[in-house]
C-alpha cells in the first residue's frame, strides 16, 4: 500500500490543470504549472543526491516558491522540515542538526540568519529569490531548465512526510513527526467538514505557510479541493481587505488578532469583502469579537482547535450542528477527544461530562512521535491517547470547551484560575480593545492575576481605568478570580502565527 502527501497537488493538477492554484501579487500559477514546477524542483534536488527519507529544511515566508519546494521534496519521497521564518541563526542551526537535514532551501531575504546557521550545522544551502549567483546555488533558476521528474515516489502510509517543530514553550523545540497518513487524512477530513472547501472557493492565504494552520488547513485543504489561494507575504489588515475584495475571496482563515485588526481596518476603509465563511484557530477567539465580525462582515465564524502534533485539526464548530460560540465544537470525523484527570501521571483516567480536565486525543491525526525524543514521546502518548496539555471540558453532546493551557493556569491561594474566563469578561468592557491575562509570582497568594490591556480608542489608560477594570471584574466573577493588577501596553507580543506570547508578558512583568 502506498500513500503520498504529494498527491494533494498532483491529483488537482490532473483534475483542474488550468484552474488558478496560487495568486500572489501579479503572478497567477495554474495547477498544471505548479505541479510541473514542483517536479522540476524535485529534479534539481535529486541531482544533488536527495531521495526518499532524506530531510529537506525550508526557511521561507509566503511565496509561490514555498509550495514548489514543499511538493517537490515530497515528490522525491523526502521529508519536509518547514522552519519558522523569524528564527535566529542559533535556533535554525539547532533545528537543522536535530532533524538531520541534508539541505536547507532558504529564501534570499532570510539568508542573513539561514546561511550562518547552515554553515554551523554543516548543511548545504540552496536559495530562491536571489538576484545573483553570489547567494549560492539558485534552486529556482536551476529548475527552470530542468526536466521534471515523472511522478511522485510511492511512500508507505506510516512514512514521515513532515517534521514540524513545536514552539518550544517548555525547553528546546521538539520535532513532531507527521506521517503521510496523518496529514492526507486530516486534510481530506477537514476539507469536507468543518471547512466545506469546494473547487470554486477562493482563500486568502495570509497565515504563514511554515505554520501548521496556514500550511495544512490553508494550503493543504485548498489544494486538495482544487481551489485558489490568494497568497499574502505577511498580514496587513487594510491590504487583506483590498485583496479579499479584488479577488472575491469566499473563505478567510485567521487567528484572533487578525480578526481584531480586520474589524479596526474595515471601520476606516469601509471595504467589506463578501465572504461566505471564516475560520478561527490558534488561540481563543473572544465571543465579543466573533459577534462583531459576524455583524460587520455578514458571514459566520467557525472556531476550532488543533495542535502541531495532531496534523493539526482536532475539533471544530461544523455546519452539521448549530454553532456554539465560546466552544471549539465537536471532534472531526475519525478523531476521539476525552477529558482526563490532569494530576494523574502514567495512565489516562477519564472524567464525566462537564468536569474540567486535560484534553486527550486519539485518531488518525495523532503524530508518530517526537523526533529523537523517546522520553518526551512517552510522556504525551499514554494508553493510546495524546496528552495535549490543554484544559477543557466536554458536555453531554460531545461539544468541547477549552479552558486554558495547563501551564497558563494561575494558581491563586490554592484555587485554579483560568485566564480565558477572565479575558472573556474584560473584553466586554467598552474601554478594552485586547487583553491577555497571566499569573505573576506573589509572596502572599503564590500567584496573582494580572490583566495586560490594550485600551480601546478614546479610552485613557492609567490608574483610573485600571481601578475601573478591577471593579468591573470583581462584580462579575468570584473573589479568587478577578485581576488585582492591570497593566496597559500599546501592543501585545505575538508570534508569527498570531498567538499572544504569554511567557514574554510574564517575563516583562517580572523584570
Amino acid at each position: 500500500m502506498s500513500l503520498s502527501l504529494a498527491a494533494v497537488l498532483a491529483e488537482s493538477a490532473a483534475c483542474r490543470p488550468d484552474h488558478p492554484a496560487v495568486v500572489c501579487e501579479s503572478e497567477e500559477v495554474t495547477y498544471r504549472s505548479l505541479w510541473e514546477q514542483a517536479r522540476q524542483y524535485a529534479s534539481v534536488l535529486r541531482s544533488r543526491g536527495i531521495g526518499p527519507g532524506d530531510r529537506v529544511a525550508l526557511l521561507m515566508s509566503n511565496t509561490p516558491h514555498f509550495p514548489r519546494v514543499y511538493f517537490g521534496a515530497l515528490a522525491l519521497g523526502a521529508t519536509v522540515v518547514p522552519l519558522h521564518a523569524l528564527l535566529k541563526a542559533d535556533e535554525i542551526a539547532y533545528a537543522l542538526r536535530d532533524s538531520g537535514a541534508v539541505a536547507l532551501v532558504c529564501a534570499a531575504p532570510l539568508l542573513g540568519e539561514g546561511r550562518p546557521a547552515a554553515e554551523t550545522a554543516g548543511v548545504p544551502v540552496l536559495t530562491v529569490l536571489a538576484d545573483d549567483d553570489c547567494a549560492g546555488p539558485r534552486l529556482d533558476a536551476l529548475a527552470e531548465g530542468a526536466v521534471p521528474v515523472g511522478t511522485y515516489h510511492p511512500c508507505e502510509p506510516d512514512d514521515v512526510a513532515l517534521v514540524l517543530y513545536t514552539s518550544g514553550t517548555t525547553g528546546r523545540p521538539k520535532g513532531a513527526m507527521l506521517t503521510h497518513l496523518n496529514v492526507t487524512m486530516n486534510i481530506t477530513v477537514s476539507m469536507l467538514s468543518p471547512f466545506g472547501f469546494r473547487a470554486d472557493d477562493v482563500l486568502l492565504g495570509v497565515l504563514p505557510l511554515f505554520h501548521t494552520f496556514g500550511q495544512l488547513c490553508g494550503m493543504g485543504v485548498c489544494f486538495r479541493a482544487g481551489g485558489t489561494m490568494v497568497l499574502m507575504p505577511g498580514f496587513d489588515a487594510p491590504r487583506a481587505l483590498e485583496l479579499m475584495v479584488t479577488h472575491r475571496c469566499t473563505v478567510f482563515m485567521g487567528v484572533p488578532t487578525m480578526y481584531i485588526a480586520l474589524l479596526d481596518a474595515v471601520g476606516r476603509s469601509g471595504r467589506r469583502p463578501r465572504l461566505d465563511r471564516a475560520f478561527s484557530g490558534g488561540s481563543a477567539l473572544p465571543v465579543t469579537v466573533l459577534e462583531e465580525f459576524e455583524e460587520v462582515f455578514g458571514c459566520p465564524i467557525y472556531e476550532g482547535y488543533g495542535l502541531t502534533e495532531t496534523s493539526p485539526v482536532v475539533a471544530y464548530n461544523q455546519p452539521a450542528w448549530p454553532r456554539r460560540p465560546g466552544t471549539v465544537g465537536r471532534p472531526v470525523w475519525g478523531v476521539d477527544v476525552g477529558i482526563a484527570r490532569p494530576d494523574v501521571e502514567g495512565r489516562i483516567e477519564l472524567v464525566p461530562p462537564n468536569e474540567i480536565g486535560e484534553v486527550v486525543i486519539r485518531g488518525h491525526n495523532v503524530m508518530a512521535g517526537y523526533l529523537n525524543r523517546p522520553e518526551a514521546t512517552a510522556e504525551v502518548m499514554v494508553d493510546g491517547w495524546f496528552r495535549s496539555g490543554d484544559l477543557g471540558l466536554k458536555d453531554e453532546e460531545g461539544c468541547l470547551t477549552l479552558v486554558d493551557r495547563k501551564k497558563d493556569m494561575v494558581l491563586r491561594n490554592g484555587y485554579n484560575v483560568y485566564p480565558r474566563e477572565i479575558e472573556e469578561v474584560l473584553m466586554r468592557h467598552p474601554a478594552v480593545a485586547q487583553v491577555a491575562v497571566v499569573g505573576v509570582p506573589d509572596t502572599t497568594h503564590g500567584e496573582e492575576v494580572c490583566a495586560v490591556v490594550i485600551a480601546a480608542a478614546g479610552a485613557a489608560p492609567g490608574p483610573g481605568l485600571a481601578a475601573e477594570l478591577v471593579a468591573w471584574s470583581r462584580q462579575r466573577m468570584a473573589a479568587y478570580k478577578y485581576p488585582r493588577r492591570v497593566e496597559f501596553v500599546d501592543a501585545l507580543p505575538v508570534g508569527a502565527s498570531g498567538k499572544v506570547l504569554k511567557r514574554d508578558l510574564v517575563a516583562w512583568l517580572g523584570a
